[in-house]
């Protein structure tokens, strides 16, 4: 523990100091939300797109090299 004058500071103390103060200062930060064209990109990125590897059946297709 650590004595601040006559009273002391224990670690779970601090942390919670400074997780009130990491709080206070990205409180705006999170309140604005995620801008419309990052949420849009997220939409994107969270529908699997086709992978041409793979057969209608879901297992890899087996490549042509044309010797066939």
């Amino acid at each position: 523990m650590r004595h601040r004058g006559s009273r002391a500071v224990s670690n779970a103390e601090i942390q919670s100091r400074i997780g009130h103060q990491l709080r206070a200062m990205y409180d705006d930060v999170v309140r604005q939300g995620v801008p419309d064209r990052f949420a849009e990109l997220i939409r994107k990125l969270d529908v699997p797109s086709p992978d041409p590897q793979l057969g209608d059946t879901g297992d890899r297709a087996t490549k042509n090299d044309g010797r066939e």
